[in-house]
């Protein structure tokens, strides 16, 4: 192990969490509001009751279940009475049941491995974190499941609907220097993009304000702001067995929300498939055999352990070569 190695090993330990990860997912952490002391039976009842999506089975006797195996529990990993009242300000910790998922019909397949890292192709519509309706259907539940390894966390996200590389550390410790690789831009990032063919002509430099209101499904450019979102079109590329489609090689610079689908959008040749942009589809319109047609499919850095240069690529839907590139 390298001094730098080292020197994040130690920097990045952690306390153990109260409660550990079971089935691929880590405790919830509820802290009591503001106002009276609140029995913690109450608290727990209410946070599955109006939880938006529950488990059918998740009722009061599962919440009496609870805490007869002694998990809920305090920050220090004391179980908690149900009758205890909880003072406001107080952190609960307790496991939370998934709803029951439709399985994404799609593997997620390994594309390299060491002791640190694992690097994988994720699939069309497998979500990457546990979000919203889409818990055990995701990359790190499944992954965590299939490994026996309840530390593996991605070090960045890919959209649900956007398939292709992601990078997984395999020990807590190392997790926030490969994400801090990603926060500071310090990944070349290449996308797969397949689309029509209106005759654009490769190099491209995409530069737009691109905004997105949280609970809201799509993105939107506003024109009369400064850019906050760069992407370079490397290349375009006609396919022959799709008349009327190109491959379009993107590098976004930035990681705005949809940036990629936004910025095509832009350019008036929408990614195909794509269930956003230019029309919102409802969910149950979703056909897992019609996926959109973005993927990540070159990903290269220095790594902050060893200090080696790494890439990797994978095939996208055309099944064309990934050429290297720098802006």
């Amino acid at each position: 192990m390298t001094d730098r190695s080292k020197s994040i090993h130690h920097s990045r330990r952690k306390r153990r969490p109260p409660l550990p990860p079971r089935g691929g997912l880590g405790a919830t952490r509820a802290r009591v509001p503001e106002g009276e002391p609140i029995r913690a039976w109450d608290l727990i009842w209410h946070l599955v009751s109006t939880q938006r999506h529950r488990h059918p089975e998740d009722n009061e006797s599962a919440v009496n279940e609870r805490f007869a195996r002694g998990e809920v529990v305090l920050i220090d990993a004391t179980p908690v009475a149900p009758d205890a009242l909880l003072s406001p300000g107080t952190d609960v910790f307790f496991y939370r049941r998934p709803a029951p998922e439709a399985r994404v019909p799609y593997e997620i397949d390994t594309v390299f491995e060491d002791d640190n890292i694992l690097v994988v192709n994720k699939p069309p519509f497998l979500a990457t974190m546990p979000r919203g309706s889409h818990i055990t259907e995701s990359v790190t539940v499944r992954l965590r499941r299939a490994t026996g390894n309840q530390e593996l966390t991605p070090a960045h996200r890919l959209d649900r609907a956007t398939s292709g590389l992601i990078l997984l550390t395999k020990r807590a410790e190392l997790r926030g220097a490969y994400q801090e690789l990603f926060a500071r831009r310090e990944v070349d990032k290449i996308y797969e993009a397949i689309a029509d063919d209106i005759g654009l002509n490769a190099p491209l430099k995409w530069e737009h304000h691109i905004e997105k209101t949280e609970g809201e499904p799509a993105a939107r450019i506003l024109s009369e702001r400064k850019p906050n979102a760069l992407t370079h079109v490397s290349d375009i590329e006609p396919l022959t067995d799709r008349p009327g489609a190109a491959r379009y090689l993107l590098h976004p610079v930035t990681g705005r929300t949809h940036q990629l689908r936004v910025q095509m959008l832009a350019a008036d040749i929408p990614i195909h498939g794509d269930p956003i942009y230019p029309r919102i589809h409802a969910l149950d319109e979703e056909d897992f055999a019609k996926p959109m047609l973005l993927s990540s499919v070159g990903l290269s850095f220095t790594d902050p352990l060893s200090g080696q240069r790494r890439s990797f690529t994978t095939p996208g839907f055309s099944g064309l070569p990934i050429p290297s590139f720098e802006p």
